[in-house]
């Protein structure tokens, strides 16, 4: 299995399951992610997703090039539409997502960590999109996650530098929210999820969506929307 997926008290928790290859995004990951994530969507118990990776190098190499690098054209398209649709199910999960980050963070890493909602970062966590460097596009999302947390300016010199971004750097630029030491990366982010486990699902997912929202809609449209799910909601 590429994915490693367990549920206790509320919180799921999906780990992303290749060590040997620094947990590199393939195929069976991608359709497994997929499966793992539809039923964190399908399951109203679940109040909290952590995704993190498995192993000591890191959360996620990226895409495994073994793979997509020696695929033809038309069926990587297909790859990238699907992985969309992942992207896509992510952004429709009314929990809020935790990305529980160490070691290599690169490429579609980055892209499933922004789509999270909370990215919490050990030390040692290096984060990079190298997609430009070897004649592709960030063409999961991450040209969009990216410049949904980043400016723009932070956003393009990510994508265009191919340089390593520290923990400390991520963390100053707002990339992530809280840097802790690799060995209490696990035990951090489990009090942080058993803490939002406790506020009432339905605050949450309002809120959630209301800020999604912020990016497309004018601030007195979603001010009139705020309003009206006050009336009709026991949010207080």
């Amino acid at each position: 299995m590429t994915i490693i997926y367990s549920k206790s008290n509320f919180v799921a928790h999906i780990k992303l399951n290749r060590p040997e290859v620094i947990n590199a995004y393939n195929t069976q990951m991608r359709d497994e992610l997929y499966e793992a994530l539809s039923a964190v969507k399908d399951d109203e118990e679940i109040r909290v997703l952590i995704i993190s990776g498995n192993g000591d190098k890191g959360f996620c190499a990226g895409a495994d090039l073994t793979e997509f690098g020696s695929t033809p054209s038309q069926i990587i398209a297909r790859s990238v539409k699907y992985e969309r649709d992942i992207w896509t199910l992510m952004n429709e999960i009314k929990q809020p997502i935790i990305a529980a980050l160490h070691g290599y963070v690169i490429g579609s890493g980055l892209e499933i960590a922004c789509f999270s909602d909370i990215r919490i970062a050990a030390n040692d966590t290096i984060f990079k999109m190298p997609e430009l460097s070897l004649s592709l596009i960030p063409a999961a999302g991450g040209t969009q996650t990216l410049s949904r947390i980043l400016n723009y300016s932070q956003s393009l010199n990510i994508i265009l530098s191919n340089k390593s971004i520290s923990a400390t750097k991520a963390k100053d630029i707002g990339l992530v929210k809280t840097i802790v030491q690799k060995k209490n990366l696990t035990s951090y982010v489990d009090k942080l999820a058993k803490q939002l486990s406790k506020i009432n699902p339905n605050s949450i997912h309002i809120a959630k969506n209301l800020i999604k929202s912020s990016k497309d809609y004018s601030s007195h449209y979603l001010t009139q929307i705020e309003k009206n799910l006050l009336k009709n909601s026991k949010v207080s």
